[in-house]
C-alpha cells in the first residue's frame, strides 16, 4: 500500500472509531486512561530502550542539546506521562454536558450540549510525551486522534502507541481511536492535510517553520501558535527578590519550551537596583544577555539588542532586556513585538496588575508568577493538547473543553412554525 492509500485508510478507521467513541461512557474512558497509566510505568524499561534508538539517531543528525532534552524519555518523564493520564481521568467529562438552557415564548426549551469534534490530527516534533498527553485528552473528550511525530522520535512514539492501543482493546474501545503514523516521509503529512472530509481539526506543535508549513498545506482547519515570544515586566512597585526568582525560573528552568521568557522589560525607576544582580545571576547560569542602550549603560559589556531580538523566540539561554519608562511603554512593547502567547507583570501595585490583565491581549496573562505556568497541566486542564493564539475556536492552553464544540438541543411539545 502506498503512503496516500495508507493515510486514507487510517483516517477512515479513525472516523469510524470516533463514531463509536462518542457513545462510550465516562466510566469506560476513565478505566482505559487509568490502565494506560499503569501500563506505561510497567513497560518503562521498554520505552526507554526504544527512546535510546531515537536519541542515538538524533545525535547523528546534530539535534541541539535543548532538542535532545525534549526528546529524552527519562523515568521521571514516563512517571509524568502516567500522572497526566491519571489527572485527565479525574477531570469531569465535558461530553454530553448541557452548558445552557432557555425557554422561548412559544414554549420550546432550547439548550446547548457539548459534543466531540470528531477526528483530530496532531503533528509535533520531538517530545514523545505528547503522544500520551494528546491521546489522553482526545480519548476523554470523545475524539479519535491521528498522531504524527517527528522522524527523530518514531521508535518512542510507536512504542507508546502500542501500549495505549492495547489498553483500548482491553476495555472494548476501537484501537484505531489512537493511531500513530508509522512512516517518517513528509508525504504522509501532506496527504493527511488533504483529508478535510475525514479529519475535523489539525493541531501542529513545534517550531514556527513547521506550523507555517502545516497552515500553508492544510485543507483542514488548523489550531496554531507560531511562536512563544513571552515577556515579563518588572514594575517599579515590584518585590525585587520575588522578581529575581521568577525571572530566573522563566528563562533558565527550560529555555527550549514555548512558555520560557524571551524578553525582560524593567521599569526605569528600579532598573539600576534590579538589573546588576539579575544580570550576575543570569551570567552565572550561562545566559547570554542582549540589551537596549539604557540597559547597557547599567550593565557595561552587554551585547546590543537589535530590532530582530525583540521579535525572536530564542528557545535557548539567550535573553533580550529592555528598560521602559512605565507600564504603558511595557504594554506597547508587548503589543508590538509579542506573539499573543504569555506575559507576566511583577508588581505590588493592584491597579497596575489589573490594567495589565485587562489590556494585554495575549492568551495567558499572569501577575507575580512565572510564564512557565502557561501550561495545561499547571492550570488544571490535565495534559495539554496545545496552545492557540488565534482565538478560533480556543485561546491559550487547550484542555478537554477546547476539544469539544456545542450543538443545539431543543425540547418541544408539538410546536410548528407559522
Amino acid at each position: 500500500m502506498d503512503i496516500k492509500s495508507e493515510i486514507i485508510s487510517m483516517a477512515k478507521s479513525a472516523k469510524s472509531a470516533a463514531t463509536a467513541l462518542s457513545r462510550v461512557s465516562s466510566v469506560v474512558k476513565n478505566k482505559a486512561l487509568l490502565h494506560m497509566a499503569e501500563e506505561l510505568i510497567k513497560h518503562k524499561d521498554d520505552l526507554m530502550a526504544e527512546n535510546a534508538k531515537d536519541l542515538e539517531y538524533a545525535q547523528t543528525i546534530g539535534l541541539s542539546a535543548a532538542m535532545l532534552d525534549r526528546l529524552a524519555l527519562k523515568e521521571a518523564t514516563i512517571e509524568g506521562m502516567a500522572g497526566g493520564l491519571r489527572e485527565v481521568a479525574a477531570l469531569p467529562d465535558p461530553v454530553g454536558r448541557v452548558t445552557s438552557m432557555w425557554k422561548r415564548p412559544n414554549g420550546l426549551l432550547v439548550g446547548r450540549m457539548r459534543i466531540p469534534l470528531g477526528v483530530i490530527g496532531i503533528i509535533y516534533e520531538s517530545r514523545p510525551n505528547v503522544t500520551s498527553d494528546a491521546a489522553a485528552l482526545c480519548l476523554k473528550s470523545g475524539n479519535a486522534v491521528i498522531l504524527r511525530g517527528g522522524s527523530e522520535a518514531i521508535h518512542s512514539n510507536l512504542a507508546i502507541a502500542r501500549i495505549l492501543q492495547n489498553c483500548l482493546k482491553q476495555v472494548g474501545i476501537p484501537e484505531t481511536a489512537i493511531q500513530v503514523i508509522p512512516m517518517t516521509e513528509r508525504e504522509a503529512v501532506y496527504e493527511m492535510l488533504q483529508l478535510d472530509e475525514l479529519i475535523d481539526l489539525i493541531i501542529p506543535r513545534g517550531g514556527e517553520d513547521l506550523i507555517r508549513a502545516v497552515v500553508s498545506q492544510s485543507k483542514i482547519p488548523v489550531i496554531k501558535h507560531y511562536k512563544g515570544v513571552c515577556h515579563i515586566f518588572v514594575d517599579a512597585d515590584a518585590d525585587l527578590d520575588m522578581a529575581m526568582e521568577i525571572c530566573m525560573n522563566a528563562k533558565v528552568q527550560r529555555p527550549a519550551v514555548c512558555n520560557a521568557m524571551e524578553t525582560l522589560l524593567v521599569h526605569q525607576d528600579i532598573a539600576p537596583r534590579f538589573l546588576p544582580d539579575m544580570a550576575a545571576k543570569y551570567r552565572a547560569a550561562g545566559v547570554v544577555l542582549r540589551g537596549c542602550s539604557k540597559t547597557r549603560e547599567i550593565i557595561p559589556g552587554m551585547d546590543e539588542a537589535t530590532e530582530k531580538d525583540w521579535y525572536d523566540e530564542y528557545t535557548d539561554l539567550i535573553l533580550a532586556v529592555r528598560v521602559v519608562t512605565d507600564l504603558d511603554e511595557a504594554m506597547a512593547h508587548i503589543d508590538q513585538y509579542g506573539s499573543l502567547h504569555t506575559e507576566s507583570i511583577i508588581t505590588q501595585n493592584y491597579a497596575h496588575a489589573q490594567r495589565f490583565l485587562n489590556e494585554v491581549n495575549s492568551s495567558t496573562v499572569l501577575v507575580n508568577a512565572s510564564t512557565r505556568f502557561s501550561d495545561g497541566y499547571e492550570l488544571g486542564l490535565g495534559a495539554e493538547i496545545g496552545i492557540s493564539t488565534t482565538k478560533l475556536h480556543a485561546y491559550g492552553p487547550m484542555g478537554l473543553e477546547e476539544l469539544t464544540t456545542t450543538k443545539f438541543i431543543i425540547y418541544g411539545n408539538g410546536q410548528i412554525r407559522t
